[in-house]
């Protein structure tokens, strides 16, 4: 049956909630989970990714690329029957131009 080819995911994010969990088809691609992140994002949350270039999805502590598929990233951890497999966002948000673009000064 259908039902049972679909992965169960839900998102952590960096202060601990979650987002999901939701069923997805294996064939769906990391670029798409993260269009879905976006549009269910909380909205009391301060840190708000603007585009998907601002999402990084982490799974075995793997980051995702865009092109791969559920499929081929639920191989890294494994698939226990009937389980959720977590996934975490990291953001990467725009850093400021207090030091003018000079990583001396971060230091």
């Amino acid at each position: 049956m259908a039902g049972e080819d679909l992965v169960e995911l839900k998102f952590r994010l960096a202060d601990g909630t979650d987002i999901g969990p939701s069923k997805y088809s294996p064939a769906t691609t990391v670029a798409s989970l993260k269009e879905i992140i976006l549009a269910q994002w909380p909205k009391d949350k301060e840190n708000c990714p603007k585009t998907t270039q601002d999402v990084k999805l982490i799974n075995g502590g793997k980051i995702l690329e865009n092109n791969s598929t559920l499929a081929d990233c639920t191989l890294l951890v494994g698939e226990l029957p009937g389980g959720v497999i977590t996934m975490h966002v990291v953001l990467r948000l725009p850093l400021s131009d207090k030091n003018n673009g000079n990583p001396l000064l971060t230091l």
